[in-house]
């Protein structure tokens, strides 16, 4: 026996009454407390799977809920027409949603007893906005307003304990009992309609490939080959197959037998393993219901084969397939870039060998203009939606440019798609150049600055933003200048990181909070993470530690995981010298290329990074590393930086920014600064206060604030002992204290506030 978990959602609204929702099923009650709920929906499924020997399938493996806020503007709706109200309203709607056991992902809207399959995240909020506003709109305004009123929902599992090897019943077509487990763990493609609409707003569709669509059809049908459609990412390899398997299927009256096609995730013939021996098991069986419904397995991720299973590519799912294949006993298909092929060639030649490929190339400039002109056309007739075509000719040099890892058409189709969505969601039926910026700018997070070339760099305006930001750098202000300007004008090599920098000087004064500086004006405009990626290279002092760093085999390690998250950053490795000389190896190619290949072929790609490395080495124990010396200390910085690492390393980095010690002036701005900073918390705002600070206390805090060993660090924590705990004693002991301004001074060794009269 096993267990099955079943997403609850459940409102308290009451004391005494709590609302359960079965998520998945019509089935809902209230009772008084959710251990009652909870049994009640137990006995409503046991119920269900002794007297008809099934349960409800519940695919969502680690449910999770998101509150979401539509915005409405309600409606009445009559014989004689719709009347919208003035004013529009924010309908909280809980969803509950996340990966399934197929590899893709699922979401449920329980108020409404909905649900859609989605298999990219980032879709996960548009869709859900889609598909919210679409059912609140059908709705009247009084009910609109009762789902204002609701309390905030919790969520909570429950299980039902189920004999995994009686068959459930997800259709009654004798089909599902044939291929038990193709069914169980693969998709049959060509999907049906309304999977496809769900899937993307892009049509699938290889316009300008259809030589390479015959030649997969030849191969597959006439010579019954297992084969790799191989080329970079988005040059059309899903497109070609897709195209090639409906041309297939919608042949198959002319063929003397019927090809049917089962996608499946690599890692799906794995995961369900419990026991030693049961996926090979498995695959035996997959093998034979192939053979039996004349399949061809559509393999996503084929590289992941070589993964899953055993300790290494030798005794993996990919090695124990190879003699069916060799036998022609298995029929696959599926696609790899040329780094994951060469990887397959080296980890485990035989199996490389049993495929035919096919290469696709990027497709030149005029074709491609072709194809976005096609799919402009598409979204009119399909999506009743216009794209200028300013707007594809900005999309296009914009990809182009901050996207060169990518290829087209892919990359131009799937953000034209995401760009539609947008604008469906705004209720607009254009695309014009302004969404295109909206939308990349919410991508990247850029400025427009770096977009339209209509807009021209303001030099005093740049100098006046990081001087603002930066207290006692003048050197490396200009650098960060000269950064901004070489990437305004395009001329960064496009073929490394965007700019490779070491940040040298003593503790404390400023390296880290430049590099925040340096992210948020290149990339904090759209993100809604925090553009700047800081890793702690002291944590990688052991050279066995680089495979947490890199990464290795099926572990994705923390360098990889975070520039795959966010591309567009400044990637900040703190404290350099720290790591492990094997960490400076396989950096050498990321600071020259810009890219991280892994053993398996899997590229990273770090073109649209700003990568800066912060030392100390050269700072001395003395002068430099309190009050500024009169000596420049740059010489001795580079010259520590040039004994301390390899020269092959030092050549790969674009410049060495120097940062000097800190002054009395410098350590009384930053003062200064931190003290505004302050003023914009949530409790004094809530309040309505406004925090008018002394010159004593400005004084006392730069004094007591500023340590010779560690710089201006310790500010912070004098600004929470001497202003921040205090001041909240008082708002505490001064609930009146509302709407008003505040004289915050320092005297007798003690924070003195005063209520000031407007």
């Amino acid at each position: 026996m096993e267990k099955v978990n079943y997403p609850l959602l459940y409102y308290q609204l009451n004391e005494h009454a709590v609302l359960g929702l079965l998520v998945g099923t019509n089935y809902q009650l209230v009772d008084n407390n959710v251990s009652l709920i909870k049994q009640a929906c137990q006995e409503y499924l046991q119920k269900i799977y002794k007297k008809h020997d099934y349960y409800p399938y519940s695919e969502i493996l680690e449910p999770r809920l998101k509150v979401f806020k539509i915005k409405i503007r309600p409606t009445y709706r009559e014989r004689n027409g719709a009347f919208p109200t003035a004013e529009t309203i924010e309908v909280p709607v809980p969803v509950v949603y996340g990966e399934t056991d197929q590899g893709d992902y699922e979401a449920h809207l329980p108020l409404f007893n909905e649900s859609f399959y989605y298999y990219d995240q980032r879709q996960f909020k548009s869709l859900v906005n889609h598909f919210a506003a679409d059912l609140l709109n059908r709705m009247q305004p009084a009910d609109l307003y009762k789902y204002m009123l609701d309390p905030q929902p919790e969520l909570d599992t429950l299980s039902l304990r189920v004999n995994l090897d009686r068959k459930r019943r997800r259709s009654p077509v004798k089909e599902t009992e044939t291929y038990e487990n193709l069914n169980r763990l693969a998709v049959r493609y060509p999907f049906p309609k309304a999977i496809r609409k769900q899937r993307s707003a892009a049509p699938e569709a290889a316009w300008e490939l259809d030589d390479k669509v015959n030649e997969v059809m030849d191969k597959l049908v006439n010579m019954r080959a297992n084969l790799l459609i191989v080329g970079n990412p988005g040059v059309g390899k899903s497109a070609v197959l897709m195209q090639a398997i409906r041309r297939i299927s919608n042949q198959s009256r002319k063929l003397n037998f019927q090809l049917t096609f089962w996608q499946i995730m690599a890692q799906r013939i794995t995961a369900s393993a419990r026991y030693l021996g049961e996926w090979q098991e498995t695959c035996e069986k997959l093998i034979e219901e192939l053979r039996l419904a004349n399949g061809i397995l559509w393999i996503v991720d084929l590289i992941r084969l070589l993964q899953s299973g055993g300790e290494g590519p030798e005794d993996s799912v990919a090695a124990f397939l190879l003699s069916f294949l060799q036998q022609g006993k298995l029929q696959i298909v599926g696609e790899v870039t040329e780094q994951e092929l060469e990887s397959i060639r080296r980890l485990l030649p035989g199996f490389a060998e049993t495929f035919q490929v096919i290469k696709l190339e990027e497709l030149p400039q005029n074709k491609v203009q072709s194809i976005l002109d096609k799919f402009a056309e598409y979204a009119r007739t399909n999506h009743q939606m216009q794209i200028l075509p300013e707007a594809l000719n900005l999309a296009y040099r914009l990809l182009l440019r901050y996207f060169p890892y990518e290829s087209f058409p892919g990359k131009g189709i799937k953000f034209l798609g995401h760009c539609i969505s947008e604008a469906q969601l705004s209720e607009k039926d254009t695309v014009d150049k302004a969404a295109v910026i909206q939308n990349f700018v919410q991508q990247t997070g850029m400025p427009e600055l770096f977009l339209r070339d209509d807009l021209l760099l303001d030099s005093q305006e740049l100098q006046d933003y990081f001087a603002q930001r930066i207290i006692g750098q003048p050197r490396a202000i200009e650098q960060m200048l000269s950064i901004v300007k070489v990437f305004k004008a395009g001329l960064n090599n496009p073929g490394k990181p965007i700019s490779t920098l070491v940040f040298a000087g003593p503790t404390g004064v400023g390296k880290t909070a430049s590099a925040k500086v340096l992210a948020d004006y290149f990339f904090g405009k759209g993100q809604k993470r925090s553009p700047l990626i800081r890793i702690d290279m002291s944590e990688f002092q052991h050279p066995g530690q680089i495979n947490r760093f890199i990464g290795a085999g099926r572990e994705v390690g923390k360098l990889v995981q975070d520039i795959r998250d966010r591309p567009f950053a400044v990637l900040l490795l703190d404290e350099v010298e720290k790591a492990a000389p094997t960490i400076f190896d396989a950096l050498m190619t990321v600071l020259d290329e810009g890219m991280l290949v892994d053993a398996y072929g899997r590229v990273t790609n770090f073109r649209n990074t700003i990568i800066i490395m912060t030392t100390n080495l050269g700072a001395s124990n003395r002068a430099s590393i309190g009050y500024r010396e009169t000596d420049d200390p740059s010489a001795r910085y580079l010259s520590a930086i040039n004994s301390f690492f390899r020269p092959e390393f030092v050549n790969r980095i674009d410049n060495v920014v120097f940062f000097n010690s800190l002054n009395e002036e410098d350590i009384y701005k930053i003062t200064l600064k931190e003290l505004t900073g302050l003023r914009q918390r949530e409790g004094f705002i809530k309040r309505g206060l406004q925090l008018h600070f002394s010159e004593a206390l400005t004084q006392h805090l730069a004094s007591t604030g500023f340590d010779e060993r560690y710089g201006a660090r310790p500010l912070q924590r004098a600004i929470e002992q001497t202003v921040v705990n205090p001041l909240a004693h008082w708002l505490l002991e001064h609930p009146e204290a509302i709407d008003c301004a505040l004289q915050v001074d320092y005297d007798n060794g003690a924070l003195q506030v005063s209520i000031q009269k407007r």
